[in-house]
């Protein structure tokens, strides 16, 4: 599980099926501090996550499955959670 913060959002017409109504976002990870430490990646936000929140993301396929309810679904990355502050 990783830190990130949400920079955007990501819109596409044509998605998989197991993408179909699904909110994309772009996050960015960081550290304790709210620093950026990696490089932007894409998450399914499965929690009404918005630009500038921080949150939890998963990037394990059979975890972030599990999250979305779809055994099947074609997913890399998942926002598990939003952070409500950092100290």
């Amino acid at each position: 599980m990783k830190l990130a913060k949400v920079v955007g959002n990501v819109v596409s017409t044509i998605k998989t099926p197991s993408h179909q109504n699904k909110k994309l976002m772009v996050v960015i990870p960081v550290d304790a501090t709210g620093k950026e430490c990696g490089d932007a990646m894409i998450a399914i936000d499965h929690f009404h996550a918005g630009v500038g929140d921080y949150v939890l993301v998963i990037e394990e396929g059979g975890s972030a499955r599990e999250i979305l309810g779809d055994p099947k679904g074609a997913f890399d990355a998942v926002i598990a959670g939003i952070v409500d502050r950092l100290h």
